[in-house]
C-alpha cells in the first residue's frame, strides 16, 4: 500500500499516511482541524532486495569478449554464412 506524504497548508503540519490508491485524499488536519491538507510528491520507497545484478559482476570480462558470446550462441542462418549477423 503507497504511503502519502501530506502537509497543511494553514499551520505548516506534516503528516504520513498509508491510503489505497483508489481511497480519497485527506483534507482535514489532524493538528488544527482545517480543511487545509495538500498531498505532497515525494519520492517512492523502491529497494532492491536479494542478490542482482551489480556492475562488479562483470569487472573480468571485456565488452568484445561478450558480444563474441553473444553472437556465438545465436542461431545459424539455414543458409550458411550471411552478412545478417
Amino acid at each position: 500500500m503507497p504511503t502519502y506524504e501530506y502537509v497543511c497548508k494553514d499551520c505548516g503540519h506534516h503528516l504520513s499516511a498509508e491510503q489505497r490508491m483508489s481511497d480519497a485524499r485527506l483534507t482535514d488536519c489532524p493538528a488544527c482541524g482545517k480543511p487545509g491538507l495538500e498531498r505532497q510528491l515525494s519520492a517512492g520507497a523502491f529497494a532492491l532486495k536479494g542478490s542482482g545484478w551489480y556492475e562488479t559482476d562483470f569487472k573480468g570480462s571485456k565488452s568484445g569478449s561478450a558480444k563474441s558470446e553473444a553472437a556465438s550462441a545465436a542461431p545459424a542462418c539455414p543458409g550458411g554464412s550471411c552478412a545478417c549477423h
